[in-house]
């Protein structure tokens, strides 16, 4: 690949209406988004007829779950991502189920080995909600338009810029948020990298994490991180192998 592709994925906020979780974010994996650990996304792809797959365990406050993504790059300078996940929200009881999955596209026309990179992230996603405490059934759709920069430097040091909208459709209701995000990649090690970021979006207070990612072999990485935002707790543990 060109660049190290971190694809954020935001964690979600719940709020409730009418008795049941609204999200002003889809699900964990309802939008393709950053590589494990980072939520905020690089401006860069993988190289012409790469592929990747990507698994993660993840918890935000009482939501918990797995994803997984599947990348591919048909063309120089574009990116494809389906994903998919399956959480379960067990601030009620019975747990809430939600099913969400995916598709997101990334264009960056202007990739460098170092200094500057530029390009957008297109993402559209559905959230299958069953509250089976009310029980009440409901679908969110989401699409998001994020612009993206990368600068490298030194090496492997990588600062990552991210700035956005997204529309989230649920219950009747429409909600447009503009969101941010600054991320940074430190290297400790040949194999060894450590992540820090802050993302947020409008109306709310930001998210911090931090994390480390490994790469065992040339193309397969293991990955965690932990944060905190909005009085919550929130983590994850993943793979990603590209090839």
């Amino acid at each position: 690949m060109k660049n190290p592709t971190p694809s954020p994925r935001p964690f979600g906020r719940n709020i409730t209406k009418h008795g049941v979780p609204f999200l002003s974010g889809l699900l964990f994996a309802g939008l393709a988004l950053a590589e494990a650990p980072m939520n905020v996304d690089d401006a860069g792809t993988l190289d012409k007829g790469g592929m990747k797959i990507e698994g993660a365990w993840r918890k935000d406050d009482k939501q918990r779950g797995p994803e997984l993504v599947f990348g591919y790059s048909p063309m120089e300078n574009l990116e494809l991502e389906l994903s998919t996940a399956r959480d379960r929200d067990r601030s009620a009881t019975p747990p809430t189920r939600l099913d969400a999955t995916g598709f997101g596209i990334k264009w960056v026309p202007i990739q460098s080995e170092s200094g500057w990179s530029f390009g957008f992230k297109f993402d559209v996603g559905q959230t299958r909600v069953n509250d089976r405490e009310t029980p009440q059934k409901f679908t969110e759709r989401e699409i998001a338009l994020n612009a993206l920069a990368s600068f490298r430097h030194s090496g492997d040091h990588v600062l990552h810029l991210n700035l956005g909208s997204k529309r989230v459709k649920a219950l009747g209701e429409h909600n447009a948020l503009n969101t941010w995000g600054i991320g940074y990649e430190l290297p400790l090690t040949k194999q060894l990298k450590l992540t820090a970021e802050v993302f947020g979006e409008e109306k709310t207070r930001p998210d911090k994490a931090i994390g480390l990612r490994y790469e065992i072999f040339d193309g397969f990485k293991i990955s965690g991180a932990v944060g905190r935002g909005s009085d919550r707790n929130f983590g994850q543990i993943g793979f990603a192998w590209e090839f």
